[in-house]
């Protein structure tokens, strides 16, 4: 590398498996190596979209901070969830696209030094950002059970330290699907508080929830709402992935800095996308929409873990995406993703790099294969392993 911030930073290797299945073109494939889906978004989106290609002004730098349609449905709708308000002038800015909000966030907050807490496993794409900002990562173990996911409350709020700038947590988490809840947040809000820390929330998929139940905001807790910044998304609850849309909301002071950075960094958002992603937002039937596809995720999550039951497989509580250990198959996750390329036509991403436990797994993504092309993955992977 030619320079020192990205000696750290290695690929998140998606990119390897999903040009590789590309150049195939084999549609036989199963995609199961990049967080897609081929649900299709909400009409009223769609519809917006296609209204904005004849709207001069959508195609437009201006409003720097993003559309005030935009800002006016993003912090409505955080608000709705975390039972907080939210000025749509002061404490939300559009960012484009959820990980540009973290990077933005993250260049906001985070002094080169100092300690951002994550989960692990976690998404590599997250761990990334925070070294590029000059952050250390430091991160606490999730625990795999016969149920899920499990993260220790006390031990998450242990790792908050005088070096601590920020915790960063998503929930669902991706790639694991843990969720989190008033436990942790109850014992972040006395660490963060006692060591001045920002708690970065990213709610990508807060909804996409296999219990039933509605997200757990961490601003719902009266000790973190003035420490909360959320980053949302339009790209996997509205399944707008390449309109890049997204928001972050937070006390003013820090919003002002946070839209800052947006000037320096990406300047602005995708004008023709911008009252596509509110109407989506403000849909009277939104609530519903994402239900129904959750549902439909869900359905091909239990797919998967059906097809997948003699194999070390770690069930997920929510998002669009599992974890596979390779470690009791007496594999690495780079030579069982290579095995079931070869041998079964499974494009799927070895988890190198994903955080410290991340060269035991490999990611399975059930969100952008229809339940009937997934009930073939058991025979695959037998296929695949012998």
């Amino acid at each position: 590398m030619t320079v020192t911030r990205l000696r750290d930073i290695p690929g998140i290797g998606v990119d390897v498996v999903g040009d590789a299945a590309d150049a195939v073109g084999d549609p036989e494939f199963l995609r199961l190596e990049n967080l897609d889906t081929d649900l299709r978004p909400p009409a009223v989106a769609l519809a917006a979209t296609r209204a904005a290609v004849d709207d001069d002004a959508a195609n437009s730098y201006l409003p720097f901070q993003g559309r005030r349609s935009l800002r006016a449905a993003a912090a409505a709708h955080v608000g709705r969830v975390s039972g907080h308000v939210y000025d749509a002038d002061t404490e939300c800015v559009s960012v484009a696209g959820g990980l540009n909000g973290i990077l933005n966030t993250l260049l906001a907050t985070v002094e080169p030094g100092q300690e951002v807490v994550l989960c692990d496993p976690v998404y590599a794409g997250l761990v990334n950002r925070v070294r590029l900002a000059g952050g250390i990562p430091r991160f606490v173990p999730a625990q795999p059970t016969a149920d899920g996911w499990t993260l220790d409350a006390g031990r998450l709020a242990g790792a908050v330290g005088p070096g601590t700038a920020a915790v960063l947590m998503m929930g669902p988490a991706m790639p694991t699907g843990l969720v989190l809840d008033e436990r942790h947040w109850s014992a972040l809000a006395g660490a963060c508080e006692r060591h001045d820390a920002w708690l970065i929330y990213d709610a990508a998929m807060e909804r996409i929830r296999f219990d039933g139940r509605p997200p757990s905001h961490p601003a719902t807790h009266g000790g973190l709402a003035r420490r909360t910044i959320t980053v949302g998304s339009a790209s996997k609850e509205l399944r707008l992935i390449g309109w890049r849309v997204g928001w972050v909301t937070g006390p003013a002071d820090i919003v002002a800095d946070i839209r800052l950075v947006g000037l320096t960094n990406v300047v602005c958002q995708v004008g023709l996308a911008q009252d596509a992603v509110a109407a989506a937002l403000d849909a009277p039937d939104a609530e519903a929409d994402v239900a129904a596809a959750t549902a439909e995720w869900q359905r091909r999550c239990e797919t998967v873990l059906d097809q997948l039951a003699a194999y070390p497989v770690v069930r997920p509580h929510g998002g669009w995406s599992l974890l596979v250990d390779t470690r009791p198959l007496g594999l690495t996750p780079a030579e069982l993703s290579r095995r079931l390329f070869d041998r079964a036509k499974v494009a799927a991403t070895p988890m190198d790099g994903w955080g410290p436990s991340g060269g035991h797994y490999l990611r399975l993504v059930f969100a952008n294969e229809p339940v009937e092309r997934l009930t073939g993955l058991g025979d695959r992977f037998r296929l695949a392993i012998g």
